[in-house]
């Protein structure tokens, strides 16, 4: 089965998509910055990024179940072609399961998404006090929460002006491939929910379809400096409450990266990789508040986190495939991004000097000095 590489047909895919998306990303390779592979017949398309000597793909091939092996084996084989490596991110049970003992690739856990049936989700509220206390706080101020239809939804002004605003707060700049914060060009079928008070949106949430699984993906939450607390959890609330209220059966809350609370028995990192995720899930908090996201998204009460892998058509995972999936979320060496990450850091700690300083009334010599003349006038 041979293959081809169409960088606008934006159309094709999404018919592919609509037909065949299982992985929970399935729909984010619409998204600014991907181009997609079809096999030959137009039936199968993946979506990938080139970084390094890496075609990185966003989760999995989407094409009928039955064919996945082979539309896999193609794309590899004309990634070969090109010089390249394949290597698969945000990859499912479907994927883990094909190449889980083959000795030519190699498995990464990276996480755990947390999904649930959204049907449930009214008894989930009744036992939840504290969910409860947050929805009625944010309803309390005044936010309301609205579905806008694409139409209205696309590249509306509030939206892009709330967007904007979020990105400024935060620790690193703004990231791409499976985070992709532009979504408002191409809503065609995600679902848009937007949190409005006083008249002003302060937040959205943008939930992108899978469509065989009759389920959703929560793909991204954008919180304006307007938003007062439990508008976030308002708007999960409002969008689990309208896919349920259409037969959905199936919500991703979306990847928790280097998760704890995935148990994936007889599979783990290679040491010196559990190592290095270790000191990114302690130390990189500052940039990107992996404990932080996980804790937030524990609060929904999942019925379960299934674990997402990367797979490499390699038999080891090795630095340099790193460096690719960093280079892909960077769109370019991600070595920049970080360091302005660090400085932002540095930064602020710098500025939680000086407040301290300011505080006290300066250096701790002069801070004796005056208590001196004090106990001396």
């Amino acid at each position: 089965m041979t293959g081809s590489v169409l960088q606008e047909d934006v159309d094709v895919a999404r018919r592919v998509i609509l037909e065949h998306g299982w992985n929970a990303t399935c729909y984010q390779i619409l998204n600014p910055g991907f181009e997609r592979w079809f096999s030959a017949d137009r039936d199968a398309v993946v979506g990938f990024v080139r970084h390094g000597r890496y075609h990185v793909v966003g989760g999995a091939p989407i094409c009928p179940p039955e064919r996945l092996a082979d539309v896999a084996a193609a794309f590899e084989a004309w990634t070969r072609s090109c010089g390249k490596r394949t290597c698969y991110f945000g990859a499912e049970a479907r994927l883990e399961r094909m190449y889980r003992d083959d000795p030519g690739h190699a498995v990464m856990l990276l996480g755990g998404q947390p999904c649930l049936d959204p049907g449930d989700w009214p008894a989930r509220i009744d036992a939840h006090a504290s969910l409860r206390r947050q929805l009625h706080r944010a309803a309390n101020k005044g936010v309301v929460i609205e579905e806008w239809d694409p139409d209205r939804a696309r590249d509306h002004p509030q939206l892009r002006a709330c967007l904007k605003d979020w990105l400024a707060t935060r620790g690193l700049p703004p990231l791409h491939f499976l985070i992709e914060t532009e979504t408002l060009l191409r809503v065609y079928d995600r679902r848009i929910f937007v949190a409005v008070r006083d008249g002003g949106v302060i937040a959205f949430l943008v939930a992108s379809p899978i469509p065989a699984r009759n389920g959703w993906l929560v793909e991204q939450l954008v919180r304006g400096h307007a938003a007062v607390n439990g508008t976030s959890e308002l708007l999960i609330d409002a969008a689990l409450r309208a896919v349920a209220s259409t037969g959905s059966t199936y919500v991703s809350l979306g990847l928790a990266p280097l998760s704890n609370r995935v148990v994936t028995p007889g599979h783990d990192n290679p040491r010196w990789l559990r190592y290095v995720l270790r000191w990114l899930r302690t130390h990189g908090t500052r940039s990107y508040n992996f404990v932080g996201l996980e804790a937030f998204k524990a609060k929904f009460r999942p019925d379960r986190w299934d674990p997402v892998y990367a797979v490499v058509d390699r038999s080891a995972i090795y630095p340099s495939t790193l460096y690719a999936i960093g280079s892909a979320f960077a769109q370019g060496s991600p070595v920049p991004l970080l360091g302005r990450a660090l400085w932002k850091t540095v930064r602020r700690k710098l500025h939680a000097s000086a407040d301290q300083v300011r505080r006290v009334g300066g250096p701790a010599g002069v801070d004796e000095e005056r208590a001196g003349k004090e106990r001396t006038g």
